[in-house]
This record gives structure tokens, sequence and C-alpha cells, in this order.
């Protein structure tokens, strides 16, 4: 029996990388001091699994951006726009530009479109393809990284994003070719690459398609056999480890065990029958062995050994340890790195703590599960199992948990909860004489950013150095200069800012019910952008209001509207890490109520336009169509319970990031709201399509500038993507804003960036004016 993990965390203990990677954008550290640092997290993650005892180690998983952007460049798949930066800058800057656009020395080049990695909250570089696209090999990063082990005496187990996969992910560029048909000329680049790596002694690849978690048509199907059998006969000797996670292979299970490859791996987390599913298949063949994901690679609980065990000795007794490995579910990628750096027992306290395992923990759990398997029991392995039996019982019988008034609450239900007074046709007409805004009124998502300084403020509040009232009048001063800046330059809804949070999703959880915090549990959400979520370990609540002090203070500054903003349901419940025991309808129920009576606090407080975001709703969906419905009904209801309590006047916004909208367009009408504003910018408003086809009948505001780039947007481009969307939708129905909130953005750039939209949407209203 084996142990294998499929990807460990990159961003470093103390997110180590991203400091390094921000510095480097800033020239604040040249390229050397970034990739010594890139180096050292490698060494530590290796390691760290070394030590533990992991027999097969992955290389290849660490990344200073995005694994999906270093297949890109892997391949040679460059876009055209950016040959000029290849041809005069270096590797690394030309990665950068791909991620995150340039506009410096004389380039002005957009970043490359991102998407959301499956059903993840992390966020990938979409490929990009063109009918005569060429491929070349540049195996710098992968064949690097694994002499980089073997140096170290480490002999890693290298993970490739596989060939379909990587081709599905991407988007063709130019109309009348399906990517798939890339296949024929990218196969042989791949074919390069194994070779350098099987020369210096790769016996085995960890070939990542987790494509097979989802519907695919039989050209896909087609290209899987075809890979996998062309790997087969051109490498005989090669180990091919055909890994997917985070969903069943599905319907493509009896092609996927007749494929020639060496282990096939189960996530028996997100689909635990699987394990049964295959070992009673004829299709089954006598030597081909499996790998039991069972370890959580996305979640924080502890895992429970004596379920896991059980199911690792019913693929023992069927097929012989020899043929069974233990492995994490997917890459550890989506978990923090270190539980034992968390010490502070007020913020996450030891009842709590001792439910939970990070990626260092993980990697214990799959090597503590195979020796509990194989080994004659120790003392040492036997006390391993009692203390965690004694965990995992003492979190299912926890008072610490379980609310009554909570859950009578969600049984009592009903369903005017979640219907607003009047139609949207009604409630446009009275949002109209109320707000009395312009043709394409201006906003902002939210946040403005949030410079060094004030970071420190709330830095030292936490720890004592300011007083509450010494805190509160530096954000006065700073929502008051931010309300001014909006004003001034000509915005028409505007915003508080957010100086007083921290994260969308953590800020709300602090002032929740039946949320715990860690002080390192930081996850990569994209790029050098880490996110904390909270930990939902019991039922949820509302305890006072979380938002109106901030909110009201702001709109008394103004005359204008300013927006309450809040963070929905369904994303508080997807950017946390969620409680297993019960549902996730039912914690998203809880959730809705606590948004619910907050929105109701902030009308009542005098705010008239009140957005509750939703960025993660499309990132929920399950990867087989088969369970969408189910999810979507719940996830719909939730939005609805949490916009309703209010009169027809208060107009209700939400915004969606960056994700495929045409399947599920008609849930997104059912949400209701008043106004949606999505990220359109890096598609050039090709995302707006859905919704025009669907002839969405609410408001919309289809951002016009990429926040996630430094990069300045000019007047004239807002202006060419607002006459795009003119086109396409009603003008009467049209917001002016950019894709996402200002947080991480500087605020010269900010300024700018804002002025130009703000000009753009001014220019157009008088050009309906002359054509009127």
């Amino acid at each position: 029996m084996k142990t294998s993990i499929l990807g460990y965390p990159r961003i470093g203990s103390q997110r180590e990388l991203k400091r390094a990677s921000e510095k480097y954008w800033k020239q604040e550290i040249d390229a050397e001091e970034l990739l010594t640092t890139a180096k050292t997290i490698r060494r530590q993650n290796w390691a760290l699994q070394q030590k533990a005892g992991v027999d097969y180690i992955p290389s290849n998983d660490f990344s200073l951006y995005d694994q999906v952007l270093d297949m890109t460049l892997t391949l040679g798949c460059i876009p055209q726009r950016y040959q000029q930066v290849k041809a005069e800058s270096s590797r690394l800057d030309l990665y950068f530009a791909m991620a995150r656009g340039i506009q410096r020395d004389g380039y002005d080049v957009t970043a490359m479109e991102m998407t959301k990695w499956f059903d993840t909250n992390y966020h990938y570089i979409v490929p990009e393809f063109v009918q005569n696209q060429t491929f070349a090999l540049d195996a710098t990063k992968i064949v690097g990284e694994y002499k980089e082990a073997l140096q170290l005496g480490l002999q890693t187990k290298p993970v490739l994003i596989a060939p379909v996969t990587f081709l599905l992910l991407g988007k063709e560029k130019e109309a009348g070719f399906n990517r798939l048909d890339l296949l024929d000329q990218l196969l042989p680049v791949y074919f390069e690459l194994i070779d350098q790596l099987i020369d210096l002694g790769a016996t085995q690849i960890q070939f990542d398609e987790p494509c097979l978690a989802l519907n695919l048509d039989t050209s896909a199907q087609s290209a899987i056999t075809q890979t996998y059998t062309q790997l087969a006969h051109r490498f005989p000797t090669l180990e091919i480890a055909l890994t997917s996670y985070f969903d069943c292979y599905g319907d493509h299970l009896d092609r996927v065990l007749e494929l020639p490859i060496h282990s096939l791996h189960l996530d028996l987390v997100r689909c635990s029958s699987q394990l049964d599913d295959i070992l009673g298949s004829p299709k089954l063949n006598d030597q081909l062995i499996l790998s039991l994901g069972l370890v959580d690679g996305r979640n924080v609980w502890k895992n429970d050994f004596q379920s896991s065990l059980e199911v690792i000795q019913r693929a023992v007794k069927q097929l012989g340890g020899e043929r069974v490995w233990v492995a994490s579910s997917c890459s550890l990628l989506h978990s923090p790195c270190d539980l034992d750096l968390e010490e502070n027992n007020a913020q996450l306290p030891d009842t709590v703590k001792n439910w939970l395992a990070f990626a260092k923990q993980k990697v214990s759990e799959v090597v503590t599960l195979k020796a509990l398997t194989v080994e004659v029991k120790s003392e040492a392995l036997v006390e391993e199992l009692v203390t965690n039996k004694k965990a995992n019982d003492d979190r299912r019988t926890s008072g610490f948990i379980h609310d009554p008034k909570v859950k009578r609450r969600v049984e009592r239900l009903a369903p005017s909860h979640s219907q607003r007074i009047s139609a949207f046709s009604v409630r446009q007409t009275t949002q109209r004489e109320t707000l009395k805004l312009p043709l394409y009124p201006t906003t902002t998502i939210g946040s403005f950013p949030q410079t060094p300084e004030v970071r420190s403020w709330r830095a030292k509040f936490k720890k004592g150095g300011l007083t509450q009232g010494q805190y509160d009048q530096l954000l006065k001063k700073e929502t008051e200069a931010t309300i001014r800046f909006q004003e001034e330059i000509g915005l028409d809804v505007l915003v508080h800012g957010e100086f007083e949070r921290n994260d969308m999703v953590e800020y709300f959880g602090e002032k929740l019910e039946g949320f715990v915090f860690t002080q390192f549990g930081w996850v990569q959400s994209y790029g050098s952008r880490c996110v904390k979520p909270p930990i939902i370990f019991g039922d949820v609540y509302r305890r006072q209001p979380m938002t109106v002090k901030w909110s009201s203070y702001a709109q008394s500054l103004t005359d204008r509207p300013v927006k309450g903003m809040l963070t929905g349901p369904v994303t508080i419940l997807q950017w946390s890490f969620v409680r297993n025991d019960q549902p996730r309808a039912t914690t998203c129920q809880q959730i809705a109520l606590a948004i619910r009576d907050e929105v109701c606090d902030l009308e009542a407080a005098g705010l008239a336009v009140i957005q509750i975001d939703e960025p993660a709703i499309r990132e929920g969906l399950p990867l087989r169509r088969e369970d969408w419905k189910t999810y979507l009904d719940w996830a719909v209801e939730a939005f609805r319970i949490s916009a309703s309590g209010v009169q027809d006047g208060t107009q209700i916004h939400t915004h969606m990031c960056y994700s495929e909208f045409n399947d599920i367009i008609d849930s997104i009408a059912d949400m209701d709201a008043d106004v949606i504003t999505i990220e359109t910018s890096r598609s050039e408003m090709e995302l707006l399509d859905a919704f025009v086809e669907f002839k969405y009948p609410n408001e919309i505001g289809p951002g016009v500038y990429d926040i996630h780039s430094p990069r300045v947007p000019s007047q004239e481009e807002i202006e060419k993507l607002l006459q795009r969307a003119s086109k396409l939708l009603p003008i009467g129905n049209i917001w002016v804003n950019p894709d996402c909130g200002l947080k991480t953005r500087q605020w010269p750039e900010t300024k700018q960036a804002l002025l130009h939209l703000v000009n753009a949407a001014k220019k157009l209203r008088k050009e309906v004016v002359v054509l009127a």
C-alpha cells in the first residue's frame, strides 16, 4: 500500500509568496529574490511530506500565480497580443503580463480572462485558442522543479494538467472550430515533455483530468480515449496516474476503466459511492490500482479514521493492499497550511480546534490511515485511533453547535419570506421616482483601496494600540474623504468604502454566531490574493446589526444615495469552511435569515439602495447537470429570503464574479434582484451574451473596468464597451461600474480609472440626448 498527496499549498504558511510577488510587481525586489522565495517554499513543502512518510510526493504542484497559466506557457500557447512582450522581456515578465496585463515601459496589454476552477473559489487564467493554434514546448518550469527535487534526493511524481482538461478549460477566440480539434497538435508537445521527464528518471506522472467530473459530449469522451491510448503506446513503462476529483466519474466510468492506465484516483469525499461501483464493475481489470481520496482536501474537519478504515479494508479485501493507495481527495491547495500555528484560543477555541485538520495535518492523516491498515497496531497507533474517535464523537454530541431557536426559525420559513411585495416592473417605476438617477447611472461595487495605513489602523486596534473612539475617528475621516471623492468625480450611487472591513466574508462571520476564525488559515483565491475563510461550526444567527453604523454614517454625509453593502448567504456559505454534519442548504437558510434582518435594519436607517453580493452563486453549482436543480432551488431561495423583507422603493442590487452564466440565467433571473452587476471587461462583454439571449428583464451593470489588473482603462475603451452593451440591452436598464470591488487596488490608478468611467457614462448620456 502507498500514500499519495495530489498537491500542496504554495503560498507559504505565512503567505511568503504573496508578499514576494507583490514586491516584485512593484519593482521593490528583483526576479532572483522572488524565485528564491519560491524555491524555499517548495523545499519546505517537499521536506514536510518526506518527513511525514508520504510515498508519492508531487512536483509541479507549485505555481507563482496559477497552474493553468503555467501549462499555457509550458505549451507555448501565447496569445498574439503578448508577442512583443515575449520578444523583449523575460519569461517571468511575460508570465505576469498574461496574468495581470501590463501598462508600462511602452506596453499596454490587457490580461487574459480569469474564471473559477470548477466549483471552488480558486480562479484560473483561461487559455486562449485560435484556429491555426501552434504549440511549442517550454519545459523550463516543470523539468526545472523535477531536477530541483532530485538534487534534494527526492524522486517526485510530476503533476500535469492533462491534455483534454487543458483544452476544455480554454476558449476559442475565433469562430469555426472546436478547441478539441487541437488535440492532434497538442499531444506531441506533451510527449516531448514526458520524454524529458522520463530521461531524468520519472517513472510515474499524475495526469490531472478533472473534466471527467463534468458531463462530457462524445467528442470529449473520444478525446480522453485517444489521449490515454496514445500515451500508453508511446510510453509503455510509464505509470500513468489518472486523477479526477470534485465528483464521481459518473457515466464516464466504464470508459475510464477501459483506459490503459496504471492507477485511478477517486474523490471519495465528494462521491463516496463510486468505490462500490468500481469494485462491482466487470470492467475493473486485475492490475488497476485505486487511489482512495479519503482525506478531504477542501474542508478543515478531521478525518474520521474509523469510517475511512472501513472503506480501505473493503478495497483491500477485494484488490489486495498492493493495489490500494491512500490519498488526499484533491490537491491540498484549497486547505490552510498548518493548524499548529493557531494559538489564539479566544479566536479559535480549543474545543473547535480539536475537530480540525489543515494541510500539514492532512498529510499526517493520509500516512496514519495507511499505517493503521498495514502495520501491527503499536501503542502509539492505537492511541491515535482512540484520540481521533474521541474528537469526532465530541463534535457529534457537542452542545456548542446547536441552537433550538435558530432551528425553529428555519422550520417556520414560508413561501412569503422569499417574495417581494410587487413585481419588478412595479418596483422599477417606484425606484426611478425615488432615486431620480440619470441614464447610465454610475456606481462602484463596494470597497475602495485598503491602503497600508488603513490596514495598520485595524491591526493597532485589534492589538489594543487604538481605542474604539480613536479607531472610529480614523475610519470616519477615511469614509468622508471617499464620499467627497465620489461626489467630486460625479458618481451617482456612492459607497462608504468598507474601510472597517477585512474580508467580505470574514467580516460578517465575525459578527455572526456559529463562526470561528483563524490567524493563519489563508488559502489562495487567485494570484497573490489570499483569503482566510471563516469556519462555520454551528447554528448561525445575528446578535445585533453588523453594518448599519458605517452605512448610515456615510449616508448622513451626502444627498446622493449610498449603498448598504452586504455579502449574500450563498457566498458566505461557499467562501467559508462549512460544517458537514447537516445539509448545506439548511446552513444557508440560517445565514439568509441573518442577512434578512440586516437588510431590514439598513432600510429602516434610511438606505434606499442595498447590495447583497453573490459572487459565488455560480461557483456553488454542482459539476454534473443532474444535480443542478436541487442546488439552484435552495440557493436562489436563500438569496430571496435575504432580500425580500423590504418595500418596493428600496432597490436591491447583487454582484456576481467571473462566471459562465448561460446555463443558469433563468435562475439568476429568479433571484429577482433589481440590479445585477457582473464582471465582463476581460471578456469584452462576451459574458453579457447570456443575459441578452435570455432577454434578462431587470437592470444590469456589465463591468467596464478590470480591477484584477493594475492597468488603467482609457475613457475610449470604456465607451467602446458601453456602446457594445447599449446595442445589446435596453439603455434604460444599463448601469456603469467596475468589474468588482476596489479593495486591492491603489488610489492613483483607482481615481484615474473611475474618472474615465464617469466621463464615459456622461458622454454616452449626451449621445442619447442628441439621438433623441
